[in-house]
């Protein structure tokens, strides 16, 4: 395995793209971001042709820079743009096609399920035209045992509630509170999760 950039204990862009701040593409430190980004496109190339689910999770770890655990499936092809600030519980399972644009953090915790081609996207750019090439990012966190239904969209700064569901095709851009079941374009409350 290659060396990994440090980029977790330095107050520098990284940690202001973890709190929110814009963030120009001409910030002096931006080529930090953009060396991340170039390892885990090399990465990326080796993670979507991994012809198991062990050797997929082992170059995944490397990505992230956390060990992704033996019970937790990460089924190819999967994309990602940073890595570095994605952060996979235990017995997760995330399914064919998802796409994570992590620079303002995705933590996803135990026993949560992702549907086929789910993007979970942190990044947003501002409505002034003059500052559209900045980012700004707010993290996306999906609670113990959600299950996100396939091709829906999570927007940045979204939380996902303990047992919740996101139907298929949603687009999240509002938290989702625990034991609810939400749909549509954007995302609207459908029913709470009866326990049988």
């Amino acid at each position: 395995m290659s060396e990994q950039p440090s980029v977790m204990n330095t107050s520098d862009i990284f940690n202001r793209l973890r709190s929110g701040e814009l963030v120009r593409l001409t910030d002096p430190e931006y080529p930090k971001v953009e060396e991340v980004v170039r390892r885990t496109i090399q990465l990326s190339a080796d993670l979507n042709s991994a012809t198991d689910i062990d050797q997929a999770r082992l170059i995944l770890s490397e990505i992230t820079g956390n060990k992704i655990d033996g019970s937790t499936t990460v089924f190819v092809p999967f994309y990602t743009n940073f890595g570095r600030f994605t952060s996979i519980g235990k017995n997760v399972f995330i399914n064919h096609a998802c796409s994570f644009l992590d620079l303002g953090g995705i933590t996803i915790e135990d026993d949560v399920l992702i549907g086929s081609r789910v993007n979970l996207v942190t990044e947003n750019h501002p409505a002034d035209p003059a500052e559209r090439r900045s980012l700004i990012t707010k993290p996306i966190v999906i609670r113990r045992n959600a299950w996100i239904g396939a091709n829906a969209t999570i927007l940045s700064g979204v939380t996902i509630g303990e047992n919740a569901i996101v139907a298929a095709g949603a687009v999240v851009s509002k938290d989702v509170p625990a034991n609810t079941i939400v749909g549509g374009i954007p995302a609207k409350f459908i029913k709470p999760i009866s326990k049988l």
